[in-house]
Formats: structure tokens, C-alpha cells, sequence
């Protein structure tokens, strides 16, 4: 239970719900334990007079008194039916508040688990798969759920049948109530042995079901990749045998399970038995009347679903256990990056990098190595390196997606981690070099940079991207649903709709990191004149692996294994004849070669 310790403050905040349906499940039982006690005076006033109504045999007085006997078996009769009613209503408002307070809880929960990933870093993303994040939000928020409502429900109510049933037994007969209840001592050990296995092979199950989404979220994900490879039938196997690892763990649990309730019938049939069989034997010493045997009886078979609901119980709390437990190994994560900064004014759009070093917290892998350099308010920088050098870690680090392991960050003068987060981020135009485009129209995904963005200015800065033709040209236009990842685009169409999607937010410093390498010559002089008219003073910084001439570039630095090897402007660096002098002459060849 330790672990579900967690949903204690939920039960303080809607402990109204929790109280009422404590109280609606008493009341409910309290009218359910007086029907009992009905059908035990009514049997004892037909066994009390069926002597008499022979005695009068033939006699006027039978019929008066057979008609007085109905008549009291109908008054009998009717106030049974009015208590299952009067139970029946509180049996109602006792799920209006137990299971609703069970909804809201889950509600809660959900909220707090999405919330708590939007907060965790990347490097979280990095060490976990989506399908076992997607299956603790969803499959472990459900089964928790499970026990909130239905366990505790049937909780409260097993305890309080069985105050409200036991108390009524012994009122009549200690000894008959000692012998009814003689095999339940039996029933709390297979319980607390069965409830072991269960716990263990629940969280089995759960582990294995997280493998499963994660598989059918890469699948369908990387469809295009599975297909054109030719592995559909090798991916169905996979998930196959995966399938078939957790119906093996399944049918396990369930036969586990199925243990429990012919193991209720037989203790609740022993019970009845020995009711009847003792209760006989008490009748006969005039110890209690055939009514209060009866009324046993009901007692016992009254207690058969709440006792068999202990192992349904018992399994329900060892399941959200298990499930609470993987969900509170992503909650107790204490977020890398910490908003400790305040709201300030809009960026001038200076930026310095002072002796920055970083390694990646899930790899070990040093990525930069004492970086230094400093970009004026208005400036453009390019960074150029090869594949691996550090570039897109420097865009990644301006963002704070990371936090830098030595040196610091400034902006404007102050430590990037003292400026408020959610401005730093609105303030900053980030393209990353892996485009993402949600399942939505393209004007959406152009306006998900500015929410109050008009279709006017989606389509402004559509043209400023140089995307604007190409989505006119689309069956709905800016209507057009893109797809999942905006995979009916080519990428070109989703580097320039997420360049739009940069654009519109009007930021004060640009950071485009190789979102450049899908577009064509005329596409980017429309894209790199936008940068150096509208935003001419504007920081811009372009990560890439080309050189581009139409950009008057203040400052280009060369990255090479996470260190500056050349820094300088376009003509310093040519004259260097170095890594930056290569790469040009290399462009300039195979531009020369395609213009022949």
C-alpha cells in the first residue's frame, strides 16, 4: 500500500465524496441486514400458529384466523419490499459519490502525469519509449482507477455488511455465530498468499503491455520504412511472439484468479451447512427459534458476494499497486531544467557563449568543448561544421532543452538560466532539424507559433517562408490536413511550414538549424531575403552544412568535435585555407557542375 500512499491527498480533496459514500453504503446495509430480521418474524409467526390452525379444524375461527395470518405475512412482505427499495436508493447515491469521486481522481491524474512530462527534459524523452509513457498514462491510470472506484466501493461495503451482519448474529446466538464464521480464518490465508502472486505477475503484465505499445507506436510511426523494407511479416511476427508472451502472462493471472471464487462457494456452502446443522441442534434445546435459523441462513449467503469479493478486491488493490508504482517512478523524476527565472522585457537579442562545455547526461558524450563567442543584438551567425561536431547542441543548449554542464550562457547580459523560461522560448524562433508537424490543418501548425495568429497572418507569413504557392496548390488549401508528423508533405513543404510556424511568433532572436537542406535554390533566396530585410535586426543564427553567399553573414564559426577550429567572416576564412575554405570550394565545383 506504500505506493498508493500517493492518492491520500486526493481522497482530502474530495473527501465529501468519500464521507457521503461511507455514509449512503451504512444506510444501504442497514436496510439490507433489517430484511432478514423480517422474514425471521414472519416465518416464526407461521411456525407459532400452524399447531393452532389445526387445533381449530373445522371450525369458523380457521378462515379468520388463516385470513389474520396473510394478512400479517402481507404486512411482512411489503416492508421487505420498501427496505430493498430504501436500499436500493442508497445503494444509487453511494455510487454517485464513490465512483464519481473515482472519475475525478483519474481526471486529476492524468492532468498531473501529462503535465509532469511536459515538464521532464529531453534526456528523459531520450531514455524512454512513447508506448510505455502513452501505457502508464492510459493502461496504469485506468487500473488505479479501478481501484479507487469498484475496490474501495466494495470495501466500504464488506466492512460495513459484515459489522452490520455479525453484530445482528450475535444478538441472537454467539455460539451459532462463532460456528457460521468457522471458515473464514481459512479464507485471510489463501487470501494474503494468492494476493502475493498476484501482485508480482501484475506488474509483469504491465511491463509487458508498455513493450507492446511501444512496439505498435515505432510501427506505425516508421510505416514507410517497414513497408519499403519489406518487413511487414517480420514486424507481425515480432509483435506475434510479443502478443503471445502477454496472453501467457495473462491466462496466468487469470487462472490465479479463477482460484478464488469456487474457493468462496465452497467456505459460504460449509457455512450454511453448518448453520443449518448446529442451528438445528440449538432449535431443538430451544435455544433459538426455526425463524432465527433462517435468518442465519440469509446472514451467511448475505455475506457470500462481499467475502468473495475480498480476493476480487485483493487482486483489484495489487494490480493499481503495480500500476501506481510505474506511474510514480515517472512522478518522483525531479525535472533538469528548473524555471528559476523571472517575467522580464522582450530580448534585445544579444547572445554570449563564455567558456561552454556539454555532455549528455543519457550518453556520457561530450558535445561541446569550452565554446566562446559573442553575437550583437542584429548580428548573423553561421555555425558550420560536419555531422556530429556539436551544432544543433549549440541551438538545443539556447533553448535550455539542456542545461550547460560548465561555462554560461548570457543573453543580454544576464545567465540564460535566469531568465523566465516560458519568455525565453516565446522569444526565440527555433527550427530544429528534425521537423515535427502535428495531425492538423497547415494553418494550424503555421499558427501553433502564435495562438491568436489570423488567417491573414498565416498566410503573410507563409509567403515570408516561401510555402505559400505550395499550399495554395493543395485540395483544401491552408485546410489541408498534414497528416501525422505532416506526413503527406514532402520535406521541403514541412521544413518551410515550420519555418512559417518560427516566423509568426515575430521573435527577437532566429535559430534555423539545417531547416534549409530540403529547399531549392529560388525557395532559398525568398527565405534568406526575408532574413536579411524584415529581420535585419534581428540575431539570427543558421546551423548548416553549406555555405550561403546571398546571406552577409557579421560571423561564421567552424565546429569541429565539439571545439571552434575557425572563426571569422567570409573572407577571413577563405583566406585561412582552411576546413571552411574546403567546403566552399567544394560547393562552388558542384554548383558550376549542375549549372553545365
Amino acid at each position: 500500500m506504500k505506493e498508493l500512499a500517493y492518492l491520500n491527498p486526493f481522497f482530502v480533496k474530495y473527501k465529501w465524496h468519500f464521507l457521503l459514500g461511507i455514509l449512503f453504503v451504512s444506510l444501504s446495509n442497514y436496510f439490507r441486514v433489517l430484511q432478514p430480521q423480517m422474514i425471521r418474524q414472519a416465518l416464526d409467526l407461521v411456525v407459532e400458529n400452524i399447531s393452532l390452525y389445526g387445533v381449530f379444524e373445522g371450525f369458523e375461527l380457521q378462515k379468520e384466523l388463516f385470513s389474520v395470518l396473510g394478512r400479517s405475512l402481507l404486512y411482512f412482505g411489503v416492508l421487505v419490499l420498501i427496505l430493498a427499495l430504501l436500499m436500493g436508493v442508497f445503494m444509487y447515491f453511494m455510487r454517485q459519490t464513490i465512483i464519481v469521486m473515482s472519475r475525478l481522481i483519474e481526471y486529476d491524474m492524468r492532468k498531473a502525469i501529462f503535465a509532469q512530462y511536459e515538464r521532464l527534459s529531453q534526456a528523459f524523452y531520450k531514455r524512454n519509449k512513447t508506448g510505455d509513457m502513452m501505457s502508464r498514462i492510459t493502461e496504469d491510470v485506468s487500473k488505479v482507477r479501478n481501484y479507487l472506484g469498484p475496490a474501495i466501493l466494495y470495501g466500504i461495503n464488506l466492512i460495513s455488511l459484515f459489522v452490520l451482519v455479525i453484530y445482528s448474529m450475535l444478538r441472537v446466538s454467539v455460539e451459532l455465530t462463532l460456528y457460521s464464521l468457522a471458515p473464514l480464518p481459512l479464507l485471510s490465508i489463501s487470501i494474503y498468499y494468492v494476493s502475493n502472486l498476484i501482485n508480482r505477475k501484475s506488474e509483469v503484465i504491465q511491463q509487458q503491455l508498455a513493450v507492446l505499445n511501444s512496439t505498435c507506436q515505432e510501427v506505425y510511426s516508421g510505416i514507410r520504412v517497414v513497408k519499403s523494407y519489406v518487413q511487414t511479416l517480420a514486424m507481425s511476427q515480432h509483435f506475434a511472439d510479443q502478443s503471445d508472451d502477454y496472453k501467457s502472462k495473462s491466462l496466468n493471472l487469470a487462472q490465479v484468479d479463477a482460484f478464488f471464487y469456487p474457493l468462496m462457494i465452497l467456505l459460504i456452502g460449509a457455512s450454511t451447512v453448518i448453520t443449518i446443522y448446529v442451528g438445528g441442534l440449538q432449535v431443538v434445546k430451544g435455544n433459538i427459534t426455526a425463524g432465527n435459523v433462517a435468518e442465519f441462513v440469509i446472514y451467511v449467503n448475505m455475506l457470500t458476494w462481499p467475502v468473495t469479493a475480498i480476493g476480487w478486491i485483493a487482486s483489484i488493490i495489487q494490480q493499481a499497486a503495480a500500476s501506481q508504482k510505474r506511474i510514480n517512478e515517472f512522478l518522483n523524476i525531479q525535472p533538469e531544467i528548473v524555471n528559476k527565472g523571472e517575467s522580464s522585457v522582450p530580448f534585445k537579442g544579444k547572445v554570449e557563449f563564455k567558456d561552454v562545455s556539454f555532455t549528455y547526461p543519457d550518453t556520457g558524450i561530450q558535445a561541446l568543448k569550452n565554446i566562446d563567442f559573442t553575437l550583437q543584438p542584429g548580428q548573423k551567425m553561421a555555425i558550420i561544421g560536419r555531422t556530429g561536431s556539436g551544432k544543433s547542441t549549440v541551438a538545443d543548449l539556447l533553448v535550455r532543452l539542456y542545461d550547460v554542464s560548465s561555462g554560461q550562457i548570457l543573453i543580454d547580459g544576464k545567465d540564460i538560466r535566469q531568465h523566465d523560461l516560458a519568455l525565453l522560448r516565446q522569444r526565440i524562433g527555433y527550427v530544429p532539424q528534425d521537423v515535427f508537424l502535428f495531425s492538423d490543418t497547415i494553418a494550424k501548425n503555421i499558427a501553433f507559433g502564435k495562438a491568436d495568429a489570423s488567417r491573414d497572418e498565416v498566410e503573410t507569413f507563409a509567403r515570408y517562408a516561401a510555402v505559400y504557392e505550395d499550399i495554395q496548390g493543395l485540395s483544401q488549401g491552408f485546410d489541408t490536413m498534414v497528416g501525422e508528423r505532416g506526413v503527406t508533405l514532402s520535406g521541403g513543404q514541412k521544413q518551410r511550414v515550420s519555418i512559417a510556424r518560427a516566423f509568426i511568433k515575430k521573435p527577437d532572436i532566429i535559430v534555423l538549424d539545417d531547416c534549409l537542406s530540403a529547399v531549392d535554390t529560388n525557395t532559398e533566396k525568398q527565405i534568406l531575403g526575408y532574413l536579411s530585410g524584415a529581420l535585419a535586426d534581428h540575431t539570427a543564427i543558421i546551423i548548416t552544412h553549406r555555405i550561403y553567399a546571398l546571406l552577409d553573414f557579421d560571423q561564421i564559426i567552424v565546429l569541429d568535435d565539439g571545439r571552434i577550429v575557425e572563426m571569422g567572416t567570409h573572407d577571413t576564412l577563405l583566406q585561412n585555407k582552411g576546413y571552411y575554405y574546403d567546403i566552399f570550394e567544394k560547393q562552388r565545383v558542384e554548383e558550376v557542375q549542375s549549372a553545365e
